[in-house]
């Protein structure tokens, strides 16, 4: 560690765990942990995210208690445009350090994103241990990307399959490493990385285009996992445009055709919803609604059903054969009143609803037999004069 005296930024040396002042430090707007961030993007809401799946209240107490622990240097990178360290690594750290020292930003979050994050006490001693933190200077993003990747990916402060899809897509655009490569680094299969980087291709030009956007997704929970199944299925890559052997090379930008970026927006708000057009996704779990939402793409009368707003049950019923859904409707429909029918026990014959609700399954069942049975005898050639 250096002991001279800095007086500015650039005097930080490179490669060198160095002490600096907190107010050198920004938040890193590429972290790869959030979710819709852009260069309109404003500090409290990167706080807010972290502190939503970051566990950032945690590590609030545990200063309060101990003190800022200055045992592992933020690994930080200088940025030319203003002479201020981004920081790379420790961003969850440094959001927690800026809310005790920024009363200010505590009530902005509050205002604009709608959380109160409760900052606790301390005393002058932990404040003071807040004035600086170490570093460690890296001369750009690529040097810092072995050291994140083994901590994050393969080490213990493990990221979910969106930061870790993120981190792997701008180590490929570096252009300094293969995905292969890549994916031996970080301890998952290739195809499963190149799966998740064609994903983060697909959500950047959709971002791009203007076509969606992860801040207007209808649900605070971000499944990433579901685009990137539903994209390697067959029945997405042909509504989308997709050559069916993409998945078989390395992604490449843009990979919609112009031509289906509004078939791109109609998948991702069916799987994300959307806030701007107030509709919820119809994909509620990953098993089996990729699948059968897959399958009702190839439907034009399922594709009409969605459009009209139904749901996906609906949609993906009517891509089924009718015969099929007969019999599965019927099947389950003996199951179902057998259900009951062994819990006559629990009525006491008062409650008139449920009597009118049992004449009405009889009747309806009696509309379904009979129709069954006139076609039945129609089919085998005694039904006339019936």
């Amino acid at each position: 560690m250096t002991n001279n005296p800095i007086q500015k930024p650039a005097e930080v040396p490179l490669e060198d765990t160095t002490k600096v002042n907190v107010d050198w430090l920004k938040l890193d707007r590429e972290n790869p942990r959030l979710v819709g961030i852009s260069a309109r993007t404003t500090d409290e809401s990167i706080v807010a995210q972290l502190y939503r799946g970051e566990e950032l209240g945690e590590l609030l107490q545990s200063i309060s208690a101990n003190g800022y622990l200055d045992i592992e240097p933020l690994i930080v990178w200088l940025d030319p445009a203003d002479q201020k360290f981004t920081v790379l690594e420790g961003n969850r750290r440094l959001a927690a350090i800026r809310l005790f020292r920024e009363p200010a930003l505590v009530d902005a979050i509050a205002k604009n994103e709608r959380i109160k994050i409760g900052v606790p006490e301390i005393s002058k001693a932990v404040e003071a241990s807040l004035a600086e933190v170490s570093v460690y200077r890296v001369p750009d993003r690529d040097a810092a990307r072995s050291f994140i990747g083994f901590k994050h990916i393969n080490g213990a402060a493990k990221w979910e399959s969106y930061a870790k899809a993120k981190f792997a897509a701008g180590w490929y655009n570096s252009g300094n490493v293969s995905l292969e490569e890549i994916s031996e680094k970080i301890g998952d299969r290739h195809d499963t990385i190149k799966r998740m980087v064609a994903a983060i291709y697909v959500l950047d030009q959709a971002e791009r285009e203007g076509v969606f956007s992860l801040t207007d997704r209808k649900i605070t929970k971000f499944n990433f996992s579901h685009l990137y199944t539903a994209l390697s299925r067959s029945t997405y890559m042909t509504y989308l445009g997709l050559e069916t052997a993409w998945s078989r090379y390395d992604p490449k930008p843009d990979p919609v055709p112009a031509d289906k970026l509004d078939r791109l927006r109609e998948v991702l708000v069916w799987i994300y919803g959307s806030k701007d057009d107030d509709k919820e996704p119809v994909v509620q779990s990953q098993n089996p609604d990729i699948k059968n939402l897959g399958e009702t793409l190839a439907s034009a009368e399922g594709l009409h059903i969605l459009r009209a707003g139904g749901t996906l049950a609906e949609a993906h019923a009517s891509t089924k054969p009718a015969d099929e859904t007969l019999s599965a409707s019927l099947i389950r429909a003996r199951s179902v009143l057998r259900e009951a029918a062994n819990s006559l026990r629990g009525y006491d014959g008062r409650d008139q609803s449920l009597l009118n609700i049992a004449e009405d399954v009889s009747e309806t069942a009696q509309t379904i037999h009979d129709r069954m049975r006139k076609k039945f005898r129609d089919a085998m050639g005694d039904g006339r004069g019936s």
